[in-house]
């Protein structure tokens, strides 16, 4: 995106990316980090942002354009490597081929998501990329949030930045602060909302998310706060309230 063409949303959603990188830390001197990019707005639209706070930024850093392709019988990510290419992005495509020949469209989002990370969590230590960056936004985390209770009987989501392998590896989401509806309108601006790579499992449509996504816009209408609420409620958790089982003699 030329300097030109950057707009009000562009930069509104730029600050509050460098908020969350403040915030929460997510970024220092020397970052190799690879953007796992799946060919959907919101992490095609993060290299962007990324980009312009690179530019920004006091601190230097590199990143990457990370697509995982599991060489599916009816996918091809041609489309998304041209439209890397024409913009400038460097990029690598993590060939994995367990799954090859399956059909996108039959794979259950628990086993795509499993593949995937797996993929990129083996790149990374083979490509020495110290953070990976994943394009989740609010509504991602607070949708996470009420996953886990509904359906896994735990309060948990996504953190704005995780360490694993002991601190070998860190996960990032720049994201954090930006709603799905500036996500939306931002592609619409960026023209990459029909990029055609894999954006989400193929069945998240029917998933549990989409129920926990559809029942927070009903919300939504009568307070158009929750989910920014939500979000906050992890930053302000009253531990006296919460239950204790009793220990047993």
């Amino acid at each position: 995106m030329s300097r030109r063409a950057i707009s009000s949303l562009f930069l509104s959603v730029s600050r509050k990316v460098g908020r969350a990188i403040g915030d929460f830390d997510l970024i220092r001197e020397g970052d190799r980090i690879a953007v796992a990019v799946s060919g959907g707005k919101d992490s095609i639209s993060l290299l962007h942002l990324l980009k312009h706070r690179r530019r920004l930024s006091p601190v230097k850093f590199d990143f990457v354009a990370v697509h995982v392709d599991f060489e599916f019988s009816d996918f091809d990510p041609a489309k998304l490597i041209d439209y890397l290419v024409q913009n400038e992005f460097p990029y690598v495509v993590e060939k994995v081929d367990s799954l090859k020949g399956e059909r996108y469209e039959d794979i259950g989002c628990f086993w795509w998501s499993k593949h995937r990370r797996k993929a990129l969590f083996e790149m990374a230590d083979r490509e020495k990329f110290n953070k990976i960056a994943f394009g989740h936004h609010m509504d991602d985390i607070v949708e996470t949030i009420l996953l886990n209770q509904f359906y896994r009987g735990e309060i948990g989501a996504m953190r704005p930045k995780q360490e694993i392998f002991d601190g070998q590896l860190t996960l990032i989401r720049p994201l954090a602060y930006v709603r799905e509806a500036e996500m939306f309108e931002l592609a619409q601006q960026l023209n990459i909302s029909s990029i055609g790579g894999q954006s989400k499992c193929a069945n998240d449509d029917t998933s549990h998310r989409m129920v926990i996504k559809k029942m927070l816009r009903d919300f939504e209408r009568n307070n158009p706060h929750i989910v920014r609420n939500i979000f906050k409620s992890l930053q302000n958790v009253r531990t006296e309230y919460l239950l204790e089982i009793p220990q047993k003699n």
